[in-house]
C-alpha cells in the first residue's frame, strides 16, 4: 500500500471512530499516527496527492481532538450534576427501599 493510500486509510479509520465516538479506538489511532507518520516521512518526499491527504487526515484529527474535548466537557458536567445532587438521590433510593419493606 502507498503513503497515500495509507493516509486515506487512516483518515476513514479516524473520521468512523470519530463520529462513533469510540475512544478506545480513537486512542489506538492516535498511537499509530504517532508512529506511523514519521516513518512514512522517512520514505522521501510528498508528493501533491500525499500532501492532500496528509492535510485531510491532520483535520480529521483536529475534529477528533475537538470531539475528546467536548465529550470530555459533558462528562465533567454531568458528574458535576451528580455530585450536586447526590444528597436527593440517596434520599429518594432509600425512601424507595424502606417503602418496599413496609408491607
Amino acid at each position: 500500500m502507498d503513503r497515500q493510500q495509507q493516509l486515506l486509510r487512516l483518515g476513514q479509520r479516524l473520521a468512523a471512530a470519530t463520529a462513533a465516538s469510540d475512544w478506545d479506538e480513537l486512542a489506538a489511532l492516535n498511537t499509530l499516527m504517532a508512529s506511523s507518520l514519521p516513518a512514512l516521512a522517512a520514505q522521501g518526499k510528498w508528493t501533491p496527492a500525499e500532501r492532500a491527504a496528509l492535510a485531510a487526515l491532520r483535520q480529521l484529527h483536529g475534529d477528533a481532538v475537538q470531539r475528546a474535548q467536548s465529550a470530555s466537557t459533558e462528562l465533567g458536567k454531568h458528574l458535576q450534576h451528580m455530585t450536586t445532587h447526590k444528597e436527593g438521590w440517596l434520599a429518594y433510593a432509600l425512601d424507595n427501599e424502606f417503602a418496599g419493606t413496609e408491607a
